[in-house]
């Protein structure tokens, strides 16, 4: 099975349509969204309901920080996400803040481990971002594989027989073996606001049958998403995502 992996869709609508599009296109036949469905974009009520939409239709669907932020007042944020999540919170209702605060922090299917952030302590929201996490974040569970999103950067680490984790970054459209006898860590990027130099927003494809993963990019409309500015949200959460920094 071909399972389409999304992770931070930041309520970028523009984006989330058409990663869902390539994603059909190229015979995606599960889902998974692995959290911050909401905070800094211009549309949350529309991304969340996307994202029901294919829960209802068998899609896994896992609670993020900022998805946090939004169903629950007294979480702690910096200002940005704070001003941003106070406007998200706005334009939920209370039907769709209670869905994000009942969302699940993990989910495990067959041999992998779906997480926002860090499975050692997914409600912790700790960052995988370098090889010494990745394997902190590994040994917090049984399963063979993780995939988790939060730094919207993507980075796949392999468990070596040393014990050390083996960081490389996946070329985009290129299928990478995860070969059955090891473990691996996989971060995706960003489907709503990568932050890795690439505007394009970012997706991850992995096949069960050939153990085989792939980073894909796909353009979208920038400019209709950069609408933020007319929430009256930060103007620096619309100028990053020309830059996808």
């Amino acid at each position: 099975m071909l399972i389409a992996i999304l992770a931070d869709l930041h309520a970028n609508l523009q984006a989330t349509q058409a990663v869902l599009d390539h994603a059909r296109a190229v015979g995606a036949g599960r889902y998974v969204v692995l959290g911050d469905i909401v905070g800094y974009g211009g549309d949350p009520g529309p991304v969340l309901d996307i994202v029901t939409g294919l829960a209802e239709d068998g899609a896994l669907v896992l609670r993020g920080n900022h998805d946090d932020m939004a169903s629950d007042p007294r979480k702690e944020m910096n200002a940005q996400a704070a001003s941003a999540a106070l406007w998200t919170r706005s334009q939920l209702s209370g039907s769709q803040r209670r869905y994000l605060e009942h969302l699940p922090l993990t989910i495990e299917d067959e041999d992998r481990l779906y997480v926002h952030a860090d499975a050692a302590a997914p409600e912790r929201w700790r960052y995988v971002f370098d090889a010494e996490s990745a394997l902190t974040s590994l040994n917090g569970t049984t399963q063979r594989m993780v995939f988790c999103g939060h730094v919207h950067m993507p980075m796949v680490y392999a468990l070596q027989p040393s014990g050390r984790m083996l960081p490389f970054a996946p070329t985009p459209g290129k299928s990478a073996p995860l070969l059955a006898h090891r473990r691996w860590h996989v971060v995706l990027g960003s489907v709503g606001q990568p932050r890795d130099g690439n505007a394009a927003a970012c997706y991850a494809l992995y096949d069960t049958r050939r153990h085989e993963y792939r980073l894909e990019r796909v353009a979208y409309d920038v400019g209709a998403a950069a609408r933020i500015r007319a929430a009256g949200l930060p103007d620096m959460l619309a100028e990053r995502l020309y830059s996808g920094r």
